[in-house]
């Protein structure tokens, strides 16, 4: 069977312990989105053909005024997991950065737009930086919940980067301006 990318996400969730599709989203908001975003319309399908496939066991919990549904990893969810961490094929890499995109035809503004563009940009990247530099752990974790971390750490690291970027193009384009 051919597993999607959300599907996985769905699976290492999981592998992190028993949710509801709701508990997924909600954790895939705080922690993947930076980098993996999956949403309602992805995951709870994903969820339904995982069950359907041995991968995942749902079981119906009536005890909430809403009804719920958790889910648990399979031994067969886990090798899935496994097998796609381990997998030599080569990594997709998409990068959707509507900034970017803009920044790409900002020639069609004057410099003034194409600054306010570029501040527009680094201010996104600022707060991004500032929310995950939020749910940065102090002590240090537990063993098992150290690679989370080091992405958390990537992921400041990288907007960091982009905040720098911009600083860099906005002079660029100051100096333009001037000459």
């Amino acid at each position: 069977m051919q597993l999607s990318k959300t599907a996985y996400v769905v699976l290492g969730m999981l592998r992190l312990g028993r949710r509801t599709g709701y508990e997924i989203k909600s954790l895939v908001d705080v922690s993947t989105r930076f980098f993996w975003a999956a949403s309602y319309g992805q995951i709870y399908p994903e969820l339904k053909r995982l069950e359907e496939a041995g991968l995942v066991t749902g079981t119906d919990d009536d005890s909430h005024a809403r009804r719920r549904r958790a889910y648990d990893l399979t031994e067969a969810g886990e090798r899935a997991l496994h097998d796609w961490l381990t997998a030599d094929a080569p990594l997709s890499l998409e990068l959707r950065h509507e900034g970017a995109l803009k920044l790409f035809f900002a020639d069609a503004l004057d410099v003034d737009e194409q600054l306010a563009l570029v501040r527009r940009i680094r201010a996104d990247h600022q707060r991004s930086r500032d929310e995950l530099g939020a749910l940065h752990p102090n002590p240090e974790p537990a063993p098992d919940k150290r690679c989370p971390r080091r992405v958390l750490e990537w992921g400041i690291e990288l907007n960091e980067f982009y905040v720098d970027w911009c600083n860099r193009v906005e002079r660029e384009i100051e100096d333009e301006r001037r000459t």
